[in-house]
């Protein structure tokens, strides 16, 4: 089986390379993945599988029937949104769209994804069960998982399978993680409410611009001395708006951020104590705040009997040399983690680094992937899926 997925895989090569380009040119925002859409679902309807759009708005399903349709389905989920960044990679397939760019990689998730379904409809052995094939939109905004299980797609799913990139992972290389992958990220929206004045005289006012200067400071000094330095919290604060003159002392700045832990018990406390040290800072000085905590993500959390199914899979087809197991989750964040509320899975890291030059990071606008990564990828996936769907066989 393996021998025959990488025959056909390696037929594939160039007409996945060109898919990946393709997308890479015509990258799409989080929610208005159209025309990526429309050729997703071409693409799957012409290897003969059931396809159904606008799913999850934008989203794309498709189901390759298995033996029993009473058995529970293997999602695979990959992702297909870009994001508002000006490309300078200067290739000859550049984003033909300003300031919209697939920095994160998500071109290649898409392509690993179609030519997974191009391999498996062409592989003469069917297997025991049916495998749904989702094609996300929105995984930036952290919208489109949410859009998708909305629309029904983990009904009767039994587990699910899925991918990314990761530049600091040489190219043909697979890195697996058991445990926490991906940290949980919640958005922070906070609203310092001062007194305006006379910039002269600012004994007269309560300046909310300085007050929000210490809330920052404050913030970024308790982590470090009041949470167990074991369990990471990073609190970004990335959007600052307030004053309306140089000489006016302000009477009101917003803070916006994002907050990321990896331990549930850290995450659940987080608002508490972050409310706290604001409120500790504004009442000595007459200041008030509003908090805006809303939660997003949680920590992708990898099954391991489903990770070892990919790691054991990458080594037969790569070999050891070729498999990393993660030694560290990232603070990253992936809204993959909100199908794990319906069904145990893993997503596992596609090495796209090159070997003779540094890679720059994801959401950079030098961002670039080595395209030998695809194939490695179709070809762990497709394996993947065929192993699980035989040892479920050999289990009943």
């Amino acid at each position: 089986m393996l021998n025959q997925i990488k025959d056909i895989a390696a037929s594939l090569g160039p007409r996945l390379v060109e898919i990946r380009r393709h997308f890479h040119s015509h990258p799409e925002l989080s929610g208005q993945e159209y025309q990526t859409a429309a050729y997703v679902a071409g693409v799957l309807s012409s290897c003969g599988l059931q396809v159904q759009e606008l799913v999850g708005k934008t989203g794309v399903v498709a189901e390759m029937p298995g033996a029993d349709p009473l058995l529970p389905r293997l999602a695979i989920r990959t992702d297909m949104d870009a994001l508002p960044i000006t490309e300078r990679t200067g290739l000859e397939y550049a984003s033909r769209q300003m300031g919209i760019m697939h920095a994160c990689g998500h071109d290649v998730h898409t392509t690993v994804g179609l030519g997974t379904a191009m391999v498996l409809s062409q592989l003469q052995k069917g297997f025991p069960g049916t495998t749904r094939f989702l094609f996300q939109p929105a995984e930036e905004t952290a919208q489109g998982a949410r859009w998708m299980i909305d629309d029904g797609v983990m009904t009767g799913v039994g587990a699910v399978l899925g991918v990314h990139v990761f530049p600091t992972v040489p190219g043909g290389s697979i890195g697996v993680r058991y445990g926490a992958l991906t940290a949980a990220a919640d958005d922070l929206e906070l609203i310092i409410h001062g007194e305006s004045g006379h910039g002269a005289r600012p004994h007269e006012a309560v300046d909310a611009v300085w007050i929000a200067a210490q809330v920052i400071t404050v913030l970024q000094q308790a982590i470090s001395r009041t949470h167990n330095p074991l369990r990471p919290v990073v609190l970004t604060i990335g959007q600052i708006s307030g004053g309306r003159a140089p000489n006016v002392i302000a009477d009101q700045v917003r803070l916006l951020g994002t907050v990321r832990s990896l331990h549930p018990e850290t995450s659940a406390e987080l608002p508490q104590w972050i409310e706290s040290i604001v409120a500790s800072v504004c009442q000595p000085f007459g200041a008030k705040y509003e908090m805006n905590y809303c939660r997003r993500v949680p920590s992708v959390l990898n099954d391991p009997y489903l990770t070892q199914i990919v790691e054991q899979c990458a080594e037969e087809a790569w070999g050891r040399d070729r498999i990393q197991v993660l030694p560290e989750p990232s603070l990253g964040a992936e809204d993959f983690s909100l199908y794990l509320d319906h069904a145990p899975g893993t997503m596992f890291r596609l090495g796209v680094g090159y070997a003779d030059r540094p890679n720059p990071p994801l959401h950079h606008p030098q961002f670039e992937v080595d395209e030998t990564a695809i194939l490695t990828g179709v070809v762990t996936m497709a394996y993947s899926i065929c192993r699980y769907w035989q040892q479920l066989s050999s289990a009943s």
